[in-house]
């Protein structure tokens, strides 16, 4: 019984390990790889959570890939394939958003809240010690 879960187990995990596998590509240059391998680390996964195409499992991961070599080989550059993506995704694709009217809360949200901690935190604080101050004093 050991030994036929243990052959089951080897089998499924090889399946999950060949279905995990991101697909082989053949390149004309190692310019065309290298840009190729840095789009697909900086384009994000739209279905993943925050994941980078290039470790996506994903079905529409693996489609946009195939988009991103299609035309890395159609002679598009980095630009382009990123407004491509951008156009048809949204900024969410990117994992640098532009700087931009509707993206200013990615950008300075997290700073904003940091801020407001601090404060609240200073005020609370100093309040804290009036508190106990007065007390002393009584």
């Amino acid at each position: 019984m050991q030994k036929t879960l243990m052959i089951l187990a080897l089998f499924l995990s090889s399946l999950v390990a060949a279905e995990s596998a991101i697909e082989p590509r053949s390149f004309n240059s190692e310019v065309q790889e290298t840009r190729y391998r840095a789009l697909i680390g900086e384009l994000r996964c739209t279905v993943c959570q925050n994941e980078p195409l290039e470790s996506s499992n994903a079905p529409l991961a693996a489609d946009l890939r195939e988009q991103v070599y299609v035309q890395i080989m159609d002679g598009r550059s980095d630009f382009e394939i990123r407004q491509y993506m951008r156009d048809r995704y949204g900024d969410f694709v990117l994992y640098n958003p532009p700087l931009a009217g509707h993206t200013m809360i990615l950008w300075f949200g997290p700073i904003v809240l940091l801020l407001i901690g601090l404060i609240t935190g200073a005020v609370m604080i100093r309040r804290r010690r009036r508190m106990l101050a007065d007390q002393q004093k009584a």
